[in-house]
Protein backbone atom coordinates (compact mmCIF):
# COMPACT_ATOMS: atom_id res chain seq x y z
CA UNK A 1 0.00 0.00 0.00
CA UNK A 2 0.89 3.28 -0.11
CA UNK A 3 1.30 4.67 2.83
CA UNK A 4 3.66 6.41 4.73
CA UNK A 5 3.98 5.43 9.07
CA UNK A 6 5.63 7.91 12.05
CA UNK A 7 5.54 7.11 15.51
CA UNK A 8 3.97 9.87 17.63
CA UNK A 9 4.41 10.72 21.63
CA UNK A 10 0.93 11.58 22.70
CA UNK A 11 1.00 13.80 26.17
CA UNK A 12 -1.95 12.43 28.05
CA UNK A 13 -3.22 13.03 31.49
CA UNK A 14 -1.67 10.27 33.09
CA UNK A 15 1.39 9.70 31.23
CA UNK A 16 2.69 10.11 27.65
CA UNK A 17 1.00 7.47 25.33
CA UNK A 18 2.66 5.96 22.03
CA UNK A 19 0.51 6.12 18.96
CA UNK A 20 1.14 5.41 15.03
CA UNK A 21 0.06 8.21 12.13
CA UNK A 22 -0.41 6.21 8.79
CA UNK A 23 -0.62 8.93 5.84
CA UNK A 24 -0.85 9.00 2.35
CA UNK A 25 2.14 8.87 0.47
CA UNK A 26 3.88 12.00 -1.35
CA UNK A 27 1.05 12.97 -4.41
CA UNK A 28 -1.58 11.26 -2.94
CA UNK A 29 -4.38 13.29 -2.44
CA UNK A 30 -4.67 14.02 1.27
CA UNK A 31 -8.54 14.17 2.68
CA UNK A 32 -9.19 17.11 4.97
CA UNK A 33 -10.78 14.16 7.78
CA UNK A 34 -8.78 12.08 9.67
CA UNK A 35 -9.46 9.18 11.55
CA UNK A 36 -8.34 7.87 15.19
CA UNK A 37 -8.92 4.36 15.74
CA UNK A 38 -10.42 3.65 19.28
CA UNK A 39 -8.76 0.75 20.70
CA UNK A 40 -10.94 -1.34 23.18
CA UNK A 41 -10.79 -3.92 25.55
CA UNK A 42 -7.47 -5.39 26.45
CA UNK A 43 -5.89 -4.69 23.43
CA UNK A 44 -2.72 -2.23 22.17
CA UNK A 45 -2.94 -0.43 18.53
CA UNK A 46 -2.18 -3.55 16.07
CA UNK A 47 -5.64 -5.12 17.46
CA UNK A 48 -6.78 -8.10 16.97
CA UNK A 49 -5.41 -10.17 14.11
CA UNK A 50 -3.92 -6.91 13.29
CA UNK A 51 -7.08 -5.41 12.38
CA UNK A 52 -6.25 -2.23 13.01
CA UNK A 53 -2.54 -1.82 11.04
CA UNK A 54 -4.46 -2.76 8.02
CA UNK A 55 -7.54 -0.31 8.44
CA UNK A 56 -5.39 2.57 8.99
CA UNK A 57 -3.19 1.73 6.13
CA UNK A 58 -6.23 0.81 3.80
CA UNK A 59 -8.05 4.51 4.35
CA UNK A 60 -4.41 6.38 4.56
CA UNK A 61 -3.75 4.65 0.82
CA UNK A 62 -7.23 6.20 0.12
CA UNK A 63 -5.99 9.94 1.21
CA UNK A 64 -7.34 9.62 4.95
CA UNK A 65 -4.64 10.49 8.04
CA UNK A 66 -5.45 7.99 10.84
CA UNK A 67 -4.02 7.76 14.15
CA UNK A 68 -3.89 4.20 16.04
CA UNK A 69 -2.35 4.45 19.78
CA UNK A 70 -2.22 2.83 22.98
CA UNK A 71 -4.01 3.67 26.24
CA UNK A 72 -2.15 3.93 29.23
CA UNK A 73 -1.00 0.77 30.84
CA UNK A 74 -2.21 -1.12 26.90
CA UNK A 75 0.89 -2.29 24.37
CA UNK A 76 3.90 0.11 24.29
CA UNK A 77 2.19 2.97 27.11
CA UNK A 78 2.99 3.60 30.20
CA UNK A 79 0.58 3.76 33.54
CA UNK A 80 -2.11 2.06 34.71
CA UNK A 81 -5.41 0.53 32.28
CA UNK A 82 -8.47 2.36 34.00
CA UNK A 83 -11.59 0.94 31.56
CA UNK A 84 -13.18 2.19 28.82
CA UNK A 85 -15.31 4.46 30.71
CA UNK A 86 -12.37 6.85 31.66
CA UNK A 87 -11.05 7.06 28.12
CA UNK A 88 -12.12 10.71 27.28
CA UNK A 89 -9.14 13.01 28.74
CA UNK A 90 -6.87 9.93 26.67
CA UNK A 91 -8.87 10.23 23.39
CA UNK A 92 -8.69 14.42 23.41
CA UNK A 93 -5.17 14.13 23.55
CA UNK A 94 -5.22 11.41 20.44
CA UNK A 95 -7.14 14.14 18.77
CA UNK A 96 -4.32 17.06 19.64
CA UNK A 97 -1.67 14.72 18.83
CA UNK A 98 -2.93 13.75 15.01
CA UNK A 99 -3.87 17.28 14.14
CA UNK A 100 -0.53 18.36 15.33
CA UNK A 101 0.95 15.92 12.82
CA UNK A 102 -1.66 16.60 10.31
CA UNK A 103 -2.26 19.96 10.71
CA UNK A 104 -4.59 20.48 7.61
CA UNK A 105 -6.87 17.80 8.86
CA UNK A 106 -10.19 20.42 10.16
CA UNK A 107 -12.40 17.00 11.12
CA UNK A 108 -11.48 13.16 12.34
CA UNK A 109 -13.73 10.73 12.65
CA UNK A 110 -13.98 8.30 15.67
CA UNK A 111 -14.08 4.40 14.88
CA UNK A 112 -13.89 1.88 17.29
CA UNK A 113 -14.46 -1.55 17.78
CA UNK A 114 -16.68 -2.66 20.88
CA UNK A 115 -15.79 -0.91 23.90
CA UNK A 116 -13.91 1.30 21.93
CA UNK A 117 -17.25 2.00 19.98
CA UNK A 118 -18.60 3.01 23.19
CA UNK A 119 -15.52 4.74 24.79
CA UNK A 120 -16.46 7.04 21.28
CA UNK A 121 -20.05 7.83 22.42
CA UNK A 122 -18.97 8.41 25.52
CA UNK A 123 -16.46 11.09 24.55
CA UNK A 124 -18.82 12.91 21.97
CA UNK A 125 -21.70 12.91 25.12
CA UNK A 126 -18.87 13.98 27.53
CA UNK A 127 -17.18 16.77 25.46
CA UNK A 128 -19.74 17.90 22.42
CA UNK A 129 -16.20 18.40 20.69
CA UNK A 130 -16.28 20.43 17.52
CA UNK A 131 -13.48 18.37 15.52
CA UNK A 132 -15.57 15.29 15.77
CA UNK A 133 -17.30 15.11 12.50
CA UNK A 134 -18.22 11.24 12.47
CA UNK A 135 -18.58 8.10 14.20
CA UNK A 136 -17.82 4.61 13.09
CA UNK A 137 -19.08 1.90 15.35
CA UNK A 138 -18.20 -1.93 15.43
CA UNK A 139 -20.40 -4.12 17.68
CA UNK A 140 -20.63 -1.71 20.75
CA UNK A 141 -20.29 -2.94 23.69
CA UNK A 142 -23.85 -1.99 25.93
CA UNK A 143 -22.85 -5.77 28.19
CA UNK A 144 -25.49 -5.58 31.29
CA UNK A 145 -26.40 -8.94 32.82
CA UNK A 146 -29.94 -8.56 32.23
CA UNK A 147 -28.59 -7.49 28.73
CA UNK A 148 -26.54 -10.55 28.03
CA UNK A 149 -29.36 -12.97 30.14
CA UNK A 150 -31.82 -11.35 27.50
CA UNK A 151 -29.52 -11.95 24.15
CA UNK A 152 -28.70 -15.82 25.42
CA UNK A 153 -32.57 -16.17 25.81
CA UNK A 154 -33.50 -15.16 22.00
CA UNK A 155 -30.27 -15.78 20.34
CA UNK A 156 -29.51 -19.25 22.39
CA UNK A 157 -32.07 -20.93 23.81
CA UNK A 158 -35.14 -19.94 21.42
CA UNK A 159 -32.82 -21.87 19.15
CA UNK A 160 -32.19 -24.78 21.22
CA UNK A 161 -35.45 -25.51 22.53
CA UNK A 162 -36.75 -25.58 18.88
CA UNK A 163 -34.17 -28.89 18.11
CA UNK A 164 -35.35 -32.23 18.43
CA UNK A 165 -32.06 -33.52 19.18
CA UNK A 166 -32.64 -31.15 22.60
CA UNK A 167 -35.85 -32.58 23.28
CA UNK A 168 -34.14 -36.55 23.11
CA UNK A 169 -31.51 -35.46 24.86
CA UNK A 170 -34.33 -34.11 27.97
CA UNK A 171 -36.14 -37.33 27.64
CA UNK A 172 -33.41 -39.39 28.24
CA UNK A 173 -32.12 -37.53 31.31
CA UNK A 174 -29.15 -36.37 29.44
CA UNK A 175 -27.42 -32.71 29.34
CA UNK A 176 -30.79 -31.04 28.37
CA UNK A 177 -31.76 -31.17 31.91
CA UNK A 178 -28.74 -28.56 32.52
CA UNK A 179 -29.65 -26.49 29.93
CA UNK A 180 -33.07 -26.08 31.22
CA UNK A 181 -31.87 -24.89 34.43
CA UNK A 182 -29.26 -22.72 32.70
CA UNK A 183 -32.14 -21.20 31.01
CA UNK A 184 -34.35 -20.33 33.99
CA UNK A 185 -31.17 -18.85 35.74
CA UNK A 186 -31.17 -16.57 32.82
CA UNK A 187 -34.63 -15.47 33.08
CA UNK A 188 -33.75 -15.04 36.65
CA UNK A 189 -31.53 -12.59 36.11
CA UNK A 190 -33.31 -11.14 33.23
CA UNK A 191 -36.11 -9.96 35.83
CA UNK A 192 -33.53 -9.42 38.70
CA UNK A 193 -31.85 -6.73 36.79
CA UNK A 194 -35.37 -4.98 35.67
CA UNK A 195 -35.17 -1.22 36.77
CA UNK A 196 -31.51 -1.03 37.32
CA UNK A 197 -29.76 1.59 36.07
CA UNK A 198 -27.16 1.03 33.73
CA UNK A 199 -25.15 4.22 34.06
CA UNK A 200 -22.49 4.25 31.26
CA UNK A 201 -24.80 2.86 28.38
CA UNK A 202 -27.13 5.69 29.44
CA UNK A 203 -23.94 7.89 28.75
CA UNK A 204 -24.09 6.69 25.53
CA UNK A 205 -27.58 7.28 24.70
CA UNK A 206 -26.66 10.83 25.03
CA UNK A 207 -23.88 11.08 23.48
CA UNK A 208 -25.97 9.15 20.30
CA UNK A 209 -28.74 11.13 20.56
CA UNK A 210 -26.88 14.56 20.53
CA UNK A 211 -24.35 13.81 17.83
CA UNK A 212 -25.30 15.76 14.76
CA UNK A 213 -22.72 13.97 12.56
CA UNK A 214 -23.28 11.20 10.65
CA UNK A 215 -22.75 7.68 12.02
CA UNK A 216 -21.84 4.21 10.66
CA UNK A 217 -22.89 1.47 12.64
CA UNK A 218 -21.11 -1.56 11.54
CA UNK A 219 -23.32 -4.97 13.56
CA UNK A 220 -21.79 -8.75 13.14
CA UNK A 221 -24.43 -11.40 12.09
CA UNK A 222 -22.20 -14.06 14.25
CA UNK A 223 -21.26 -11.69 17.44
CA UNK A 224 -23.85 -11.75 20.76
CA UNK A 225 -21.87 -8.18 21.42
CA UNK A 226 -23.56 -6.99 18.42
CA UNK A 227 -27.06 -9.07 19.14
CA UNK A 228 -26.79 -7.14 22.52
CA UNK A 229 -26.71 -3.80 21.49
CA UNK A 230 -29.67 -4.17 19.00
CA UNK A 231 -31.63 -5.70 21.91
CA UNK A 232 -30.81 -3.41 24.60
CA UNK A 233 -31.60 0.03 22.31
CA UNK A 234 -34.48 -1.52 21.11
CA UNK A 235 -35.79 -2.00 24.56
CA UNK A 236 -34.31 1.40 26.64
CA UNK A 237 -36.32 4.18 27.03
CA UNK A 238 -33.30 6.35 27.14
CA UNK A 239 -32.22 4.74 23.33
CA UNK A 240 -36.30 5.12 21.99
CA UNK A 241 -36.06 6.23 18.24
CA UNK A 242 -32.59 5.57 17.96
CA UNK A 243 -33.15 3.50 14.85
CA UNK A 244 -34.25 6.73 13.38
CA UNK A 245 -31.51 8.90 13.86
CA UNK A 246 -31.08 11.54 10.93
CA UNK A 247 -27.20 10.92 9.36
CA UNK A 248 -26.76 6.55 10.13
CA UNK A 249 -25.74 4.25 8.09
CA UNK A 250 -26.38 0.61 9.46
CA UNK A 251 -24.67 -2.15 8.06
CA UNK A 252 -24.93 -5.57 8.89
CA UNK A 253 -21.62 -7.94 8.52
CA UNK A 254 -23.21 -11.29 6.82
CA UNK A 255 -21.65 -13.99 8.65
CA UNK A 256 -18.81 -11.94 10.61
CA UNK A 257 -18.00 -12.92 14.15
CA UNK A 258 -17.11 -9.99 16.70
CA UNK A 259 -13.42 -8.91 15.63
CA UNK A 260 -14.32 -9.58 11.62
CA UNK A 261 -11.41 -12.20 11.96
CA UNK A 262 -11.91 -13.49 8.56
CA UNK A 263 -10.16 -12.05 5.02
CA UNK A 264 -13.70 -11.23 3.86
CA UNK A 265 -15.12 -9.85 6.69
CA UNK A 266 -12.36 -7.42 7.46
CA UNK A 267 -12.70 -5.71 3.78
CA UNK A 268 -15.96 -5.96 4.31
CA UNK A 269 -15.32 -3.31 7.17
CA UNK A 270 -12.81 -1.68 5.06
CA UNK A 271 -14.79 -1.11 2.35
CA UNK A 272 -17.99 0.27 4.40
CA UNK A 273 -15.82 2.43 6.28
CA UNK A 274 -13.93 3.89 3.22
CA UNK A 275 -17.27 4.20 1.43
CA UNK A 276 -19.26 6.01 3.91
CA UNK A 277 -15.91 8.51 4.12
CA UNK A 278 -16.61 8.86 1.08
CA UNK A 279 -20.44 9.29 1.31
CA UNK A 280 -21.18 10.78 4.55
CA UNK A 281 -20.08 14.46 3.78
CA UNK A 282 -17.08 13.86 6.30
CA UNK A 283 -14.46 15.08 4.08
CA UNK A 284 -13.17 17.20 1.75
CA UNK A 285 -10.24 17.01 -0.87
CA UNK A 286 -7.15 19.54 -0.05
CA UNK A 287 -4.32 19.11 -2.62
CA UNK A 288 -2.35 15.89 -2.36
CA UNK A 289 0.89 15.08 0.14
CA UNK A 290 4.40 16.37 -0.04
CA UNK A 291 6.90 14.88 2.05
CA UNK A 292 9.15 16.49 4.75
CA UNK A 293 8.19 18.69 8.09
CA UNK A 294 5.85 20.87 6.11
CA UNK A 295 3.23 18.77 5.23
CA UNK A 296 2.85 16.32 8.46
CA UNK A 297 3.60 18.83 10.98
CA UNK A 298 6.38 19.66 13.40
CA UNK A 299 8.15 16.84 15.34
CA UNK A 300 6.81 16.78 18.31
CA UNK A 301 9.68 17.23 21.42
CA UNK A 302 10.23 14.03 21.75
CA UNK A 303 11.50 13.06 18.83
CA UNK A 304 7.61 11.36 17.15
CA UNK A 305 8.81 12.39 13.51
CA UNK A 306 10.76 8.98 13.51
CA UNK A 307 9.60 7.19 10.28
CA UNK A 308 8.42 3.47 10.87
CA UNK A 309 8.00 0.87 8.19
CA UNK A 310 6.24 -1.85 9.87
CA UNK A 311 6.08 -3.99 7.15
CA UNK A 312 5.87 -7.28 8.59
CA UNK A 313 6.67 -7.18 12.72
CA UNK A 314 4.86 -5.45 15.31
CA UNK A 315 3.13 -2.20 14.70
Amino acid sequence: MNTEERAVCIPGPAGDMLGIVSLPTPGTPVQRTAVVVVVGGAQYRVGSHRQFVLLARFLAAAGYPVLRFDLPGMGDSPGAFTGFEETTPHLGAAIDALQTACPNADNVVLWGLCDGASASLLYVQATADPRVAGLALLNPWVRSEAGLAKAHVKHYYRQRLQEVAFWHKLLRGGVGWSALRSLFAHLARMRGSQGTPQAFQHRMAEGWHRFAGPVLLLLSERDLTAQEFSEYADAESAWTGWRQKAALTPQCLAGADHTCSTASAREAVEQSTLQWLHQADVHRPTGTATSGRQAHGAPNKKGDSRRLSEPTGRA
